[in-house]
């Protein structure tokens, strides 16, 4: 009898740990949250744009379309994190009739995501660091030679960490499933 209880506790423990993956629900349902967020601040810079674009320069032009391309990268991260996550973590997301339905969605593994992700900031770490090499040559900001020394560190840091991360996936073999 004691074996039976004890089964049948484990098998409500399992179920349990296993249901619990829906806690993470309304943390995507979040993220959804901060795409609505970056499309206003979005919607704001093009409007922003618009309204002077007689009086920027060619480098102020220039800043903010990559500041429009800065917030879009980081909604491109977010529908990732939000679609790759939601199926790999709580469940799969039944679009699959769907002619819309991203042709990597349902096909990115926790291997994959980790990589996309860390192309994405890395791509957003280039962005912000031209975004401060431009400012520095027009004059429009005066970054400290340390300060600038930064921006490439971290950069290049992301970069680094990028090649690891892909090179500890091609020794793990999962570097021909991308």
């Amino acid at each position: 009898m004691g074996i039976d209880m004890g089964h049948y506790l484990e098998k409500i423990l399992e179920g349990l740990i296993f249901k619990s993956r829906w806690l993470m629900a309304p943390m995507y349902l979040g993220l959804v949250g901060g795409l609505v967020i970056l499309l206003v601040k979005f919607g704001q810079e093009f409007i922003h744009i618009a309204a002077h674009l007689a009086s920027f320069s060619e480098q102020e032009t220039v800043l903010s379309l990559l500041a429009l391309v800065d917030i879009t990268l980081v909604g491109n991260l977010l529908i990732m994190v939000i679609f790759s996550g939601y199926e790999n973590f709580v469940s799969r997301i039944d679009t699959a009739d769907s002619e819309d339905r991203p042709e990597w969605m349902g096909k990115v593994d926790y291997s994959g995501l980790k990589l996309k992700l860390i192309g994405s900031i890395v791509a957003i770490s280039a962005i912000d660091l031209l975004k401060a090499f431009v400012h520095q040559s027009s004059g429009t900001a005066s970054f400290s030679t340390e300060q600038m020394a930064w921006l490439v560190g971290i950069h290049l840091t992301f970069i680094i960490t990028g090649v690891l991360f892909a090179w500890m996936d091609k020794i793990a073999g999962h570097g021909s499933d991308h």
